[in-house]
This record gives C-alpha cells, sequence and structure tokens, in this order.
C-alpha cells in the first residue's frame, strides 16, 4: 500500500472536490490503462542505447491531460507542478520522481502521431463498446464544425499554414479545418471521424463516415441531396440506405395556426435526433477547449481531435453510470 504524503493528508480534509479534481477521477476510473500501455510498448524505446525512459502510463498520462485542458508542452508540465489534482492523477511522488519535461512529452507526441496511434485507440475502444452493446447499430448522425486556425503571417516562413483554408459561414469568413464526425444515432458516441481543410463542402466526407451496417441517416440541411452523389449511387450499400435530411425552414410551407402541420412536425422529430451530434462539439470546444488548431498541418491536429473524441465518448460514458466491462 502505498504510503500517504503530508500534502495528501492535508487535502483529504478538504469538504469540496473541485471539478477538475472529480473530471480527472472519473476519466482515470474508466480507461482501460493496462491495454492501453500495452498496446504502446512496442513503439516505445527500450531505453537500451540510451538513458532509462519515463514509464508509458505516465507520459500517456500527461499527455491526456495536455489535450483535456489544451496547454502546450512547457505549460502542461507547470500545471502539473502547481496543481493537486493533476498530480494526483498523474501519480507522481515529488519525494522520488519529478514531473517529464517538455522535450520528453513532445518526443511521446510525436510518437503517437508517427503511428497514429490515437487513431488505433479510437477504433479499439468503439469495436469493444459496439460488442458490448454501449454503441447501437442502425442508424448515424452526420455533421461537421469549424476548428479555426491562427490566420497571422507573423512566423519565421511569413505564411498561413498551407493546409488550412478559408470559408464562409453565415456571414463571417473562417480560416481553419473542419472536423467531420458519424454519431451512433441511438447513444450519440462518435463512431468515425475526418478532417478536411474548412472550403472542403460538409457532403463530401459524409460517406466515409457511414458504417457498413448503417440504415438510416441524419443530417442538416447542408447533406441536402446526399442520395444523388456518385459515390452514394454507385456504392450498393450507401444507395439503400434512408437519408433523413434536415429541410431548410424557409422551404416549409406557412400554415394558419388551427391547421396540423405534419411537415414542421416530421423536422422536429428529426432534428430532436440529430441534435445528439451537438453536445460532441461541446465537449470538444467548450469543455476540452479544442477550438482552435494546435499544430501546423492536419494530420497533428486529426491525431489530437481522435484522442478528444475518444475521451468524449468515454467521459459521455461515465457520466451515464456506464464502463466498458459491463455487457
Amino acid at each position: 500500500m502505498k504510503q500517504i504524503g503530508l500534502s495528501d493528508y492535508e487535502y483529504s480534509f478538504r469538504k469540496k472536490k473541485t471539478r477538475r479534481e472529480e473530471f480527472l477521477d472519473i476519466m482515470d476510473e474508466i480507461i482501460p490503462w493496462d491495454e492501453w500501455v500495452a498496446f504502446i510498448a512496442p513503439y516505445y524505446p527500450n531505453g537500451k542505447r540510451s538513458r532509462p525512459p519515463k514509464g508509458i502510463e505516465m507520459m500517456l498520462r500527461m499527455y491526456l491531460l495536455q489535450c483535456w485542458f489544451n496547454l502546450s508542452d512547457a505549460a502542461v508540465e507547470d500545471a502539473i507542478y502547481d496543481s493537486y489534482a493533476m498530480r494526483k492523477f498523474m501519480g507522481i511522488d515529488f519525494f522520488e520522481q519529478d514531473v517529464p519535461d517538455a522535450t520528453t512529452l513532445l518526443k511521446f507526441r510525436h510518437l503517437l502521431e508517427r503511428h497514429q496511434l490515437n487513431k488505433a485507440f479510437f477504433e479499439a475502444i468503439n469495436r469493444v463498446m459496439v460488442e458490448s452493446g454501449h454503441m447501437m447499430k442502425g442508424g448515424t448522425i452526420v455533421d461537421a464544425t469549424i476548428i479555426q486556425a491562427p490566420s497571422s503571417t507573423k512566423n519565421e516562413s511569413k505564411s498561413r499554414d498551407p493546409e488550412m483554408h478559408q470559408t464562409k459561414k453565415g456571414n463571417e469568413w473562417h480560416f481553419g479545418m473542419k472536423c467531420h464526425i458519424g454519431v451512433d444515432a441511438g447513444t450519440g458516441y462518435v463512431h468515425s471521424m475526418e478532417v478536411t481543410a474548412a472550403n472542403a463542402h460538409d457532403i463530401t466526407a459524409a460517406s466515409k463516415l457511414i458504417r457498413e451496417y448503417d440504415e438510416v441517416v441524419y443530417g442538416v440541411s447542408g447533406y441536402t441531396g446526399i442520395e444523388k452523389r456518385d459515390e452514394v449511387v454507385n456504392d450498393e450499400k450507401l444507395s439503400t440506405i434512408d437519408y433523413r435530411i434536415c429541410r431548410r425552414p424557409k422551404s416549409l410551407e406557412h400554415l394558419p395556426e388551427w391547421c396540423v402541420d405534419a411537415e414542421r412536425e416530421i423536422e422536429h422529430r428529426k432534428a430532436s435526433i440529430r441534435c445528439k451530434v451537438e453536445h460532441v462539439f461541446r465537449i470538444v470546444k467548450r469543455q476540452f477547449g479544442y477550438c482552435k488548431t494546435a499544430y501546423r498541418g492536419l494530420a497533428k491536429n486529426a491525431n489530437r481531435l481522435y484522442a478528444l473524441m475518444l475521451s468524449s465518448n468515454l467521459y459521455m460514458m461515465a457520466t451515464a453510470g456506464r464502463s466498458l466491462c459491463q455487457s
């Protein structure tokens, strides 16, 4: 049994837990750490030709803290020294060890990006969720959101990120990338994701978000005409799906108050299902703070988004009182 330190003893007398500590306790309990560590181990340096590396689980916990609180490599190192909740989540005893420095975290993050391990984690957890019955089959909700990128040219290359582009939404111009996701219509968990530049239309990535066993697809009015696209018409499976796309409000006829507006009732029911996708975007953008890109290029940002989508699934599952081991 691990000995309790002075700071742990002092904090045990607190009358209230912070929201940060409650969140970290939830994630610590639901994440299958042993499985993730075993998955990373074949790619991790063994230390035979250099100094012994930091433990995989410690680096993974530090990386997730960086993603969840939207911190830079140096900032997350300082935050762990400063926050008791983060230090507790890391399992660090300052009598015996220090927090891994920013350079060590940078190399660990590059390892995850180079081998696309976050995407592998995302797909592996989704398979478990389907097999355990947490994620249903039959229906998908598709949607996309814009992630802003720095538009400034005050950098070494004196240019914007070449992989990012600008697009107009409403009356405002946005520069950055788009995150397209497919969400299970029954539970609201994310099962697929694609990343493109912001100027790519939502409908262009929709076919990649649909599962092979889906029978119904929901989407906003921006996906109107998806059933007529070549990749859908020429696909034996996609062409048989029922696409329930929300109509634009202006296209609905206004009826007197005493009339039963069947069309608006149908649109209301479609929207009540489609809105589940917005909860995912709220967690990623508001709770995890990922409103702007963290790196240059689509690949690095996609790697981080896979970690955030995976974390949002686990967090929603935990707050609903479920766990991966349940059937």
